[in-house]
């Protein structure tokens, strides 16, 4: 049972004082200035027997402070709590967690201050910021502006006065939003609205108008006039819902500023013109002094938890009571620990509202239903359908789930939160009967793959065993796996999901590297092929790389064993397409081809199936008379000599063999095979074949008509001396500098050396290499070629080497067969 005790004024007054927020300090002495520490008698000298009104409490104070020794305070603690039906982020899983807590690590490292957050038990949050007094005013604005729900409101003050709420470079502004914690919009110079804007909560807004009045009654060229009003008396001046104060303004034009709840303040501001004002201050004179006489004051004990229902929204409660029965009630701050709520009015009003306090108080409770945790989604239901027909029935109940708590919280009035409470507690005692859960262990590594594609896999398991599966995410590196549900659904799924588990550690992943030609063989048209390997392996996965990133990995993954079975029969694929891939040209006169493919086919298919090749002949409008075989290179040649003789038994084709040294054959062949085709057709279309480069073999084989054949052997027996006679490769030894005496103007002397010895002549660096003609002949021009020099003096020369019309050096190249080449000794 709560007490109740009647107070005195003076009484009341010296416990009113332990109710005010005091902000803590944490001092530290610097010991270059302070030598000697200030004992506790010095800092904290004996506080007065007892507190008069403010005015006359002044001058104490302030002799007391006198006699505290200077202490430079270089970290400030500030407390304040932030009530549940502000707090933006209500719906927390566990405290500490989540964007609250991302949002307050971001505060620390942006200002400096360190943050503690703690929940009160009526859910409201208390926050203490400690640092640096400029990192914690910074810290506590960016707290309220994202941890606090935000109001805002509107105060029309002169537009010349808006310069003086900006103050000096904005700073008076910023130091006004810092104090307050809002946001204050002025409008520009530019816009004829009055009206300035303040954001943030309802006792930062109430802080802010309350400033911005001060500074503009400081600048109105009316009369200004400050009355001193104990606090206690601020709310019968205002009367309920500030209508009192309202009618004083409006009948007598004064503007009254009286200060919130909040801001600890005691005088009054009046401005207006000099009449009305002392009339509004003599009616607030009258008030204050009735109500001085008349007034008691009881203190009686309410929960803290209660003290919001007490208040009501917006302090609607509070006016409620002071209208009907004239009492003001005084509620401690939220961040005070403090349960004692005062009630001051006339005494035989005094029972009424203290019967509506306990009255408001209890209207509303708050309890709990022992429930656990892995129940709750189930109570919550999918998409808060099962929770949505009690909040339905019964709207003004709070239901509050905390993970990690087996219990569920209740709050609202006292009727609906017992009828909320016996449905909650029935269907828990139904889930308890018919639910289960069971907790395994599977190493995280898994888990995504446990999950699927998109969620494929949980979700089927899901869906199929009617239970829920609770997988930690990865950041947590737990092990920890949840299914909760029907017993029997359980059951399976647990079977399940630890066999998918044993599975994947038994898994392997193996990269097979597969040249790229042969990827779309091995998929197959339509992936046929693929899908074939893919139902003989079905627990192997097959990964091909994209076609553009040029890559020869292909990845299987699966178990062990079966990976390698895979393996074996996919390299024995590749090494069959490898054997299969061997590739040769036949080229067979153009109007053979016709009897090689046969009538409707018959004979090129005969030798395909026979062969077990693939032929490919050009198409009959192209002048191409080469037939590509592909297969096992001794199918191939089988297939060759098949149709070779085909060719051979239809026309006197010929074949011979000439010996001719390898290193020849590229000289024979020419530049883009132009001198061996000229041969070829100038022999009447012959087929010359060459062994393929590298091979080492000096046999070219010539077929076609017997007499063409001859000739084209002659041909190139005779092109073959010739070329291996001819061939002579010298290197010379020619500094760089010189060359261009060698190759000479516009490379005429180099020209007539090749025109004359029909020889190759190239310039890489220090050697001069010499190729393609008989030594002896080229060395000998080239030996012509000599270097004199003559010293002369420079005033002679009109610098010809720079000069393009110098006689000396345009003239004596085409007279004397000679070039010029000037230095200047001098340097």
């Amino acid at each position: 049972m709560s007490s109740v005790a009647v107070l005195t004024q003076e009484s009341f007054a010296e416990h009113r004082s332990g109710l005010v927020p005091q902000q803590i300090k944490v001092a530290t002495l610097n010991s270059e200035e302070e030598s000697d520490p200030p004992t506790y008698k010095d800092a904290f000298p004996p506080l007065p027997e007892k507190a008069a009104c403010l005015e006359s409490a002044q001058e104490p104070a302030g002799a007391w402070s006198n006699k505290i020794r200077p202490i430079k305070a270089s970290v400030i603690t500030q407390v304040f709590h932030v009530p549940l039906e502000e707090r933006k982020y209500k719906d927390m899983n566990q405290f500490g967690e989540g964007e609250q807590a991302k949002i307050c690590l971001e505060i620390m490292q942006r200002t400096g201050a360190h943050l503690e957050l703690s929940l009160a038990k009526d859910q409201g949050l208390s926050i203490m910021v400690s640092g640096k007094l400029d990192a914690v005013m910074k810290a506590r604005k960016d707290i309220v502006a994202r941890l606090q729900t935000q109001a805002s409101a509107t105060v029309p003050i002169p537009k010349e006065h808006h310069r003086f709420v900006i103050g000096k470079n904005g700073e008076k502004l910023q130091d006004l939003e810092l104090k307050t914690a809002t946001k204050i919009q002025i409008p520009r110079p530019d816009d004829p609205s009055n009206q300035i804007k303040i954001t943030g909560t309802k006792e930062g807004i109430e802080k802010a108008r309350h400033e911005v009045l001060l500074i503009s009654a400081e600048q109105d060229k009316r009369a200004v006039e400050r009355l001193e009003v104990e606090k206690a008396f601020h709310p019968f001046i205002a009367g309920p819902y500030n209508r009192l104060v309202g009618e004083i303004m409006q009948e007598t034009g004064t503007r009254i500023n009286i200060p919130p709840p909040s801001v600890n303040r005691t005088e009054i501001v009046f401005t207006g013109e000099k009449e009305q004002l002392a009339q509004a201050v003599a009616r607030i004179k009258k008030i204050y002094e009735e109500k001085k006489k008349k007034t008691t004051t009881i203190a009686v004990e309410v929960k803290k938890s209660q003290h919001k229902y007490v208040i009501g929204p917006k302090g609607n409660s509070l006016q409620e009571i002071l209208e009907r029965t004239g009492v003001s009630v005084e509620i401690p701050p939220s961040d005070s620990i403090s349960e004692t709520v005062i009630l001051r009015g006339e005494p035989e009003k005094l029972g009424q509202a203290l019967t509506e306090v306990y009255a408001k108080a209890n209207s509303f409770t708050v309890s709990s239903v022992s429930a656990p945790s892995w129940l709750h989604r189930f109570i919550i239901g999918k998409k808060g359908q099962n929770l949505a027909k009690i909040t339905q029935q019964m709207p003004k109940v709070h239901i509050e789930f905390t993970e990690g708590e087996d219990k569920i919280t209740l709050e609202g009035p006292t009727e609906d939160v017992n009828v909320a409470q016996e449905q909650i507690e029935g269907m828990v005692k139904d889930l308890i009967n018919r639910m289960d859960y069971v907790e395994i262990n599977i190493d995280h590594k898994f888990h995504r793959h446990l999950i699927g594609k998109s969620g494929a896999n949980i979700n089927r398991i899901k869906d199929q065993y009617k239970v829920s599966v609770r997988i930690p995410p990865d950041s947590e590196k737990s092990n920890l796996i949840r299914i909760e549900g029907d017993p029997q659904g359980v059951q399976q799924a647990k079977r399940e999901l630890l066999e998918l588990a044993s599975r994947m550690e038994n898994e392997r992943t193996k990269d097979l590297i597969i040249e790229q030609r042969f990827h779309r063989t091995i998929i197959g048209q339509k992936g046929e092929r693929i899908r074939e390997i893919r139902d003989k392996f079905p627990e192997v996965i097959i990964n091909f790389p994209d076609p553009a990133q040029k890559s020869e990995i292909v990845q299987l993954r699966g178990p062990k064993n079966e990976v390698e079975k895979c393996t074996k029969y996919m390299q024995k694929m590749v090494a069959d397409l490898v054997e299969n891939s061997y590739s040769i040209s036949v080229p067979i006169f153009k109007q053979f081809h016709k009897n090689i493919i046969g009538k409707g086919g018959a004979n090129i298919k005969k030798i395909r199936e026979e062969s077990n090749t693939k032929i490919d002949l050009p198409a009959e409008n192209s002048n191409s008379e080469t037939i590509v075989i592909t297969g096992k290179r001794a199918n191939c040649e089988a297939a060759r000599s098949r149709i070779l003789s085909i060719q051979k038994d239809l026309a006197n084709i010929a074949e011979v063999e000439v010996s001719i040294p390898a290193k020849l054959h590229n000289s024979l062949i020419g530049t883009k095979g132009r001198l061996i085709r000229s041969i070829m057709e100038e022999c009447g279309g012959v087929h010359i074949h060459f062994p393929v480069e590298g091979s080492g073999s000096d046999t070219v084989v010539i077929r076609g008509p017997s007499s063409d054949v001859e000739k084209a052997k002659k041909q190139l027996l005779h092109l073959a001396e010739e070329k291996q006679t001819k061939s002579f490769t010298v290197d010379i030894r020619a500094k760089p500098e010189y060359h261009k005496f060698l190759i000479g103007k516009g490379g005429g002397k180099i020209r007539k050396v090749r025109d004359s010895t029909g020889a190759r002549i190239i310039f890489p660096g220090l050697l001069l290499t010499l190729c393609s003609g008989k030594g002896t002949p080229l060395r000998e021009t080239l030996s012509k070629v000599i270097e004199h020099f003559v010293i002369t003096d420079s005033s002679f020369l009109v610098h010809p080497a720079c000069s393009q019309h110098s006689d000396l050096h345009s003239r004596a190249p085409q007279r004397l067969g000679v070039d010029f080449l000037c230095h200047d000794l001098r340097k």
